[in-house]
């Protein structure tokens, strides 16, 4: 990979680019503060294709993977409105379904979530077993009389699950043979008998809710069941590398819309003589926080480019290393930007404020930045364990 994009992609950030700018930073924190969702966005990108661009086009995506799929995401973000969905959905969830359900299952999702008429939310995170995944203690077991699975636990954090018409729960059934637990996932449509939901009153703007998730004794078909029962662990990070390095992508994204916005400042905000932007105080961190995240779309692509290849140990790594290097970047490109605007960042005519909290969230989310230099000491250098 020489880390140079093709034509088609360069192309497609055009494309998408465009579709941003119609809508942009103000379409965003007006529907989030009408408590709408971004019906009207999700709907033009699902008509122009790019909602399922990493789905397989027998199924009406395009046929791409996720390096298509994390420039959309990117490309919006850098227009000021991303859509977080589009982690969840098409990323995890479709990506999932694609690699290891049913015909049957393909044909029921596939085509919805590539056309956005039907959105799928993901529940893996717990209150109690935070970023410890083996401690996840939603199981699953079966009726001996029925073949159903019943499947109990509780889910938080759960993005969308409002909007979605199903979720791909996260869960955990007995191997027969040895009695241990291991990951399995499971469709658990909205409505189900058993599945509640509340929402979590979060100090964070944005159109897309937060939920707490409740399954008491949820009885599902056989056929919900995602993949082989005994495949665990390479089902489960089928969706969890897609939704880092989709992560990765929001960040960057959000990262350059708040570094365009103080750059454009910067050239036209006047003190004295000069444009601000002619002192080095202000001109070099926003030169370094280019650079910052010039570097992490790099290592997003380098992921991308190996999931896509099938190098699914090769782009783990990759992955969390790109989610690592954009969040940190995120944070320092909208610190710097607030910085530079002054008491203007804090206003809502430029809409970078409520990117604050934003930002912090790719480093916090889906796993943390202490994790993944966890994982780097351990399975790239070799180091051992401190837990």
């Amino acid at each position: 990979m020489t880390g140079i994009e093709s034509e088609e992609h360069k192309a497609l950030r055009t494309a998408v680019a465009d579709l941003g700018t119609r809508y942009g930073r103000a379409y965003m924190t007006g529907v989030t503060r009408a408590g709408r969702h971004t019906d009207e966005l999700w709907a033009d990108a699902a008509k122009l294709g790019y909602l399922g661009a990493n789905l397989p086009e027998a199924y009406g995506g395009g046929g791409g993977g996720i390096t298509e799929l994390s420039i959309v995401l990117e490309e919006l973000g850098a227009a000021g409105c991303p859509l977080l969905m589009l982690i969840v959905s098409p990323a995890i969830c479709g990506t999932v379904i694609a690699r290891f359900g049913t015909d049957a299952q393909k044909r029921e999702w596939l085509p919805g979530i590539a056309d956005g008429t039907r959105v799928m939310a993901f529940g893996i995170t717990e209150p109690d077993a935070g970023s410890n995944s083996h401690r996840i203690t939603t199981t699953a077991r079966r009726d001996p009389d029925t073949g159903d699975w019943l499947l109990t636990g509780r889910k938080v954090f759960i993005s969308g699950v409002d909007i979605a018409d199903a979720v791909l729960v996260v869960g955990r059934t007995e191997d027969s043979r040895t009695g241990r637990l291991k990951p399995c996932l499971f469709i658990v449509p909205r409505d189900t008998e058993g599945f509640t939901r509340r929402r979590i009153d979060m100090d964070i703007e944005s159109p897309e809710k937060q939920f707490e998730l409740t399954l008491d004794d949820v009885r599902l078909p056989a056929g919900t069941l995602v993949g082989d029962e005994d495949a665990g662990l390479l089902q489960l990070f089928a969706g969890l590398n897609p939704e880092r390095i989709m992560t990765a992508a929001f960040a960057i994204g959000i990262g350059r819309y708040a570094l365009d916005v103080a750059v454009r400042y910067a050239r036209e905000r006047t003190v004295w003589t000069e444009p601000i932007g002619a002192h080095q105080a202000v001109a070099h961190p926003l030169a370094q926080a280019h650079i910052d995240l010039e570097l992490a779309r790099l290592m997003t692509g380098k992921a991308a480019a190996l999931y896509d290849a099938g190098d699914d140990a090769g782009a783990g790594e990759a992955a969390n290393m790109a989610k690592y290097a954009a969040g940190e970047a995120c944070v320092r490109a909208v610190d710097q930007a607030v910085h530079t605007l002054g008491g203007n960042g804090l206003t809502r005519e430029f809409g970078l404020a409520s990117l604050i909290t934003v930002a912090r969230v790719a480093r916090i989310a889906p796993v943390s930045r202490e994790m993944i230099l966890n994982y780097v000491s351990h399975q790239t250098l070799g180091l051992p364990k401190s837990y």
